[in-house]
């Protein structure tokens, strides 16, 4: 496995200056950038299987071990406040329990029998998506949990920055980023880490676009659960209904933080109108507007 070689030309790291430590390292999260772009079909793919099983009410599952599993976790935990994806459709498997996200515990990635009893124990089912994430490719929670997905009927990623891995097996659709030697032989944390988020951004970002919870590049699912976010709604409602600020701070306030009603509002929407709308159209904003464009024709 390439992410644990030694590079000979870091065998001296611990002698070097600060500033050629760092350019170094700094060359490495190049390197983690270039690497994810010969990826980038399988991630299209993976996308373009997973928007119809989430549409079908599928849940997103994480799942990973230590570094892979925080990068992972970080991902699906940031989908609620920004697209409003609900709680109860999103499942974090972690090697050592939720703990160890917060501190690493030691033995728990090395049980492949735990990684399938976590996935036994969510009741996967064939709408559901699971993204198992690991620098290696064989650890083997992480794979177990993958083989017990697949036997349950869900559609199975498979995240890995090695070759040959033995995640892909079970994947439908296997993701490799080979990000190559680290700086320090073995730390994962770093290049494989850095390319590891890389995707999972460009994943979920891209889900959560074909599902209709972005619009014109804006955050219009997001939940305005506070001052900031608050502001940001009656921002997106005033750039796109093209309103006073102060009248989308109102219709923000009737739409009770709600950004997609608040804009019907703000385009001349009843709210029970508004909100039947979006039912209708999967919450989908555009085609929400398109329909009342075309009743005003």
């Amino acid at each position: 496995m390439l992410t644990e070689h030694i590079n000979p030309r870091f065998v001296d790291l611990d002698s070097w200056s600060t500033s050629d430590m760092i350019e170094a390292m700094y060359d490495g999260q190049l390197t983690a950038c270039a690497a994810v772009r010969p990826a980038l079909p399988a991630i299209n793919a993976a996308v373009d299987d997973a928007v119809p099983a989430l549409k079908c009410g599928g849940r997103l599952v994480y799942v990973g071990a230590g570094t892979s599993g925080r990068i992972a976790i970080q991902d699906g935990a940031e989908l609620g406040p920004t697209y409003d994806w609900p709680s109860d459709r999103i499942v974090f498997v972690m090697a050592g329990g939720l703990q160890a996200v917060l501190e690493s515990v030691e033995g728990a990635e090395d049980d492949e029998t735990k990684g399938a009893e976590a996935i036994a124990n969510a009741e996967l089912n064939e709408n559901d998506v699971v993204i198992a994430v690991a620098a290696s490719g064989t650890t083997p929670f992480t794979i177990g949990a993958l083989r017990s997905a697949r036997a349950r009927g869900a559609l199975c990623i498979a995240v890995a920055n090695n070759r040959g891995a033995r995640l892909f097996e079970p994947a439908h659709h296997r993701i490799l980023i080979e990000t190559g030697t680290e700086v320090l032989a073995g730390s994962t944390r770093m290049q494989a880490g850095t390319a590891q988020k890389i995707v999972l951004n460009l994943f979920s970002t891209a889900v959560m676009v074909k599902l209709g919870r972005v619009y014109r590049g804006l955050m219009v699912s997001m939940r305005a659960s506070n001052a900031k976010l608050l502001r940001r709604a009656e921002v997106i409602v005033h750039q796109i209904v093209g309103c006073a600020e102060n009248d989308a701070a109102k219709f923000v306030e009737r739409a009770e933080g709600d950004v997609k009603v608040a804009v019907l509002l703000g385009l001349g929407w009843e709210q029970a109108d508004a909100r039947e709308a979006l039912l209708k159209h999967e919450g989908n904003l555009r085609a929400a507007i398109d329909e009342l464009a075309r009743d005003r024709r």
